[in-house]
């Protein structure tokens, strides 16, 4: 490749890097109101000399970036991006460090860090309603205890406590991530046993909760996040479940 088709490849790749950073300019700047519809792509064409995949490649790049509003068959809005949208664009990038053995230790870390933390927190500052609604996802929890909804129960448990700490940023996170952990978690021999396991472990973390005991609360949830890790690194690699299946025999939290 010479450096006169060098320097036009280069320049043809930053082309959409240049029109969606004018965009976000103006939208930051106010010339383009948030919740304003950006003008036809024909005009876009024209005004920035690009093609059409050119320009909606830059308008992928801002949506990406949470300055975009598109879908549902109307033409793309301007908005303004907020912790939330710009970790709901990252999801399916860090998402993908499940299927790496390192990429999922990682997130696992970050699981426990996230949910000893929020055991801390609710020990100190839980309230009336709060503890009536973890009380009541551990309650489902028991009663799915050996049935496909087991997963299910565990997973709502766990969203409840973090939810006492009232950060929507932590709360997306948790959102985002322990769903698709758990379903890529393999599955064991004695269903019931393990799920019994994890409830008693539920309720000894509700019962910390209950009694404002920080240390017994964090001390709990992190037991309970190592065993189930644990468990998944002892797991055979082969003859796994469907992955529709592992609600059943996964390994449990």
């Amino acid at each position: 490749m010479t450096e006169d088709t060098a320097s036009t490849a280069q320049r043809a790749r930053s082309a959409p890097d240049a029109i969606a950073e004018a965009l976000i300019g103006e939208i930051r700047s106010g010339g383009l109101a948030a919740g304003t519809p950006l003008p036809p792509e024909r005009e876009l064409c024209e005004r920035f000399d690009a093609s059409r995949p050119t320009v909606r490649e830059a308008l992928a790049l801002m949506q990406m970036r949470g300055f975009l509003d598109a879908g549902g068959g109307r033409r793309p809005r301007t908005t303004r991006p907020s912790l939330q949208t710009i970790l709901l664009a990252a999801a399916d990038h860090i998402r993908d460090l499940m299927g790496d053995a390192e990429g999922g230790a990682h997130l696992e870390q970050m699981r426990q860090f996230i949910e000893t933390g929020a055991a801390r927190e609710a020990a100190m500052r839980r309230d009336r309603v709060q503890l009536a609604r973890l009380q009541d996802a551990l309650d489902r929890n028991e009663a799915a205890i050996g049935t496909a909804r087991f997963a299910e129960t565990d997973i709502a448990f766990h969203r409840a406590l973090v939810s006492i700490v009232g950060n929507p940023v932590i709360l997306t996170l948790h959102d985002m991530f322990v769903s698709a952990m758990l379903a890529q978690r393999p599955p064991v021999d004695d269903p019931a046993r393990y799920d019994a396991i994890a409830h008693d472990e539920h309720r000894a973390i509700y019962d910390a909760v209950l009694g404002g005991d920080v240390i017994a609360a964090t001390d709990v949830m992190d037991r309970h996040l190592a065993r189930s890790y644990r468990a998944r690194l002892k797991a055979p690699k082969s003859g796994l479940a469907p992955a529709e299946d592992r609600s059943q025999g996964g390994i449990r939290q």
